[in-house]
């Protein structure tokens, strides 16, 4: 009897574990495979040099597909609307990569901020996953950041404020390497068991902090 409970109770956290380790893998896997097909789409849109779909229909086209994703994340169509959300998130990049391109120094501009967003993301998923430390307490200031973030960025839009475009720019630096964190201890610790909304905030993050970084140095080398 005692041995019978002893063995139910250590298959519970292996079998935890091993779900755990299914999700991570599935997650990097799919993670990869969208991150380039979103560079294959950026690439067909910087060569037929495609106009930017502005701003609302930007923003429609991101909202409308996220809730799609989320609607069917736990079904084949889940997979599906993965690849339209970041194959549609890289058009809209090839026109801006496009606009830097064209700047003397622009390859090297673009290269510098794909460079940096790589080093963050591996530092930042690698700490997560040997430390094994939990990040979930920081999970109710990225929402408050995130979602004042994206209403200052609208109002530099609007307003056509640029001081307040880089500060914007700044603050999710921070809050995309936070994101990180706290979506791979999300991960490791359980609270997020479905792959495909892993995957989808892992790209969103990395998105963000390339376009972010990208607008930096722009401006610190004088071309923004």
């Amino acid at each position: 009897m005692m041995n019978t409970i002893m063995s139910n109770t250590s298959a519970r956290p292996q079998t935890a574990v091993l779900a755990t380790n299914k999700v991570i893998r599935s997650t990097y896997i799919l993670l990869s495979m969208t991150l380039l097909f979103s560079a294959l789409t950026a690439g067909v849109s910087m060569a037929l040099n495609l106009p930017h779909p502005g701003l609302l229909l930007t923003l429609g086209g991101y909202f409308g597909l996220l809730f799609a994703t989320a609607k069917f994340r736990n079904s084949g169509l889940g997979i599906v609307f993965v690849f339209a959300l970041t194959g549609f998130m890289g058009y809209t990049l090839g026109p801006m990569l496009n606009a830097y391109m064209a700047l003397p120094n622009g390859g090297q501009l673009v290269m510098t901020a794909m460079a940096a967003t790589g080093a963050i993301f591996l530092g930042l998923s690698g700490y997560a996953l040997t430390t094994r430390k939990d990040f979930s307490f920081i999970g109710g200031f990225l929402m408050v950041g995130i979602l004042v973030g994206f209403l200052a960025g609208l109002g530099a839009f609007f307003f056509e404020m640029p001081g307040l475009s880089l500060a914007v720019s700044a603050m999710f630096v921070l809050l995309m390497a936070g994101l990180i964190l706290y979506e791979t201890s999300n991960i490791i610790h359980g609270g997020e068991t479905n792959y495909i909304m892993a995957t989808v905030t892992l790209f969103v993050a990395i998105f963000n902090l390339f376009t972010s970084l990208l607008h930096l140095l722009g401006f610190m080398n004088g071309d923004d």
